[in-house]
């Protein structure tokens, strides 16, 4: 702002070197010029009351009325930036008051969470970046890891339009999962394993489609797997283990090109384990212990994938024989 100020300062003082004011010894000076009297005062008396001449007049010349509009446009955009500069966009100081509504503070983790603005009085947690498009701190990172937490997570964690990072792990909460976190189209890393969390898995995560990391393992996660999971198209890594999901596994997630890491053990699932999964080339573990796949047997186009590290279907009920595994060379666990 000082910069502003000192340019148009120096601005100022060129425009008036150039286009002097006449002083009353300039005007007694040409009683003898030829210029008439009466009209220097005229002129004088214009710039005293504020009647500068018109654009393009002998006095003014037109560009530099140009560039005093120029100044003050600038002026008056650096003035609107430093408004909303330094502080979080309001509404996402709603969604963290709603957020904080909703979760119980035991170990009083969450102290500077009353302070004034968010990003600015750096609430715990909280991680915020500049916008330059809007001026504002946006929230993009909420890291509540292990804080003692209790309570359920509030459906405005669906408002941070700049979120990339959620992560809620190892705390005791409860509820299910809001499906408004489907609407955090920049989140990388969704992380809430270690809770008491219940309920389905929102269909909505699948519109996820920049998350590396999906972790809901350690809950009490019920119902199917979401179809919509296939539109994850960035996921590396689904922990999904040590719940209670249920049902199909469903084949629509072979289409997940980079998937690395799919942990599904000790859960409720049935049905077959599907044949489609060897597409995945680059898979490395696929993890299924302690699920009823009663009666259905290893696929055996299993054989083709030959990035697998570790295949564990341990207490499956599966049966019949195991495909030819020697074409994965890198197979530690079996």
């Amino acid at each position: 702002m000082l910069e502003v100020v000192r340019e148009l300062e120096n601005l100022s003082s060129m425009l008036l070197e150039s286009e002097t004011i006449p002083t009353d010894s300039d005007i007694s000076a040409s009683g003898s010029s030829g210029i008439p009297t009466s009209s220097l005062y005229s002129e004088r008396n214009s710039y005293v009351s504020g009647d500068f001449p018109e654009a393009g007049s002998d006095l003014i010349p037109r560009w530099r009325f140009c560039l005093i509009g120029i100044i003050l446009v600038l002026l008056s955009c650096h003035l609107l930036q430093l408004a909303s500069a330094q502080i979080t966009h309001p509404l996402e100081v709603d969604a963290l008051q709603a957020v904080r509504r909703a979760l119980k503070d035991t170990g009083k983790n969450l102290n500077r969470w009353k302070k004034t603005d968010p990003c600015v009085s750096n609430w715990t947690g909280v991680i915020c970046l500049m916008d330059p498009n809007d001026g504002y701190l946006h929230v993009q990172e909420l890291r509540l890891l292990s804080r003692k937490l209790s309570g359920k997570l509030a459906p405005a964690l669906g408002l941070f339009s700049h979120m990339t990072v959620l992560n809620f792990m190892w705390n005791n909460l409860t509820g299910s999962i809001p499906k408004e976190i489907g609407n955090l189209i920049t989140l990388k890393l969704l992380l809430l394993s270690g809770n008491q969390i219940s309920g389905p898995i929102p269909d909505e995560l699948g519109s996820l489609s920049n998350v590396t990391l999906l972790t809901l393992d350690g809950n009490n996660i019920s119902g199917p797997l979401p179809k919509t999971f296939a539109n994850m198209t960035s996921a590396r890594h689904f922990h999904l283990n040590n719940n209670s999901i249920s049902g199909q596994i469903p084949p629509e997630l072979s289409a997940l090109p980079q998937l690395l890491h799919l942990l599904l053990d000790n859960n409720n699932l049935s049905g077959y384990l599907p044949p489609e999964f060897s597409r995945m080339r680059n898979l490395r573990i696929l993890q299924s212990d302690n699920n009823n796949f009663e009666g259905t047997e290893i696929p055996n186009s299993y054989k083709n994938m030959t990035g697998l590290v570790k295949l564990s279907l341990r207490n499956c009920r599966l049966q019949g024989t195991i495909p030819d595994l020697s074409s994965a060379p890198n197979l530690l666990y079996l």
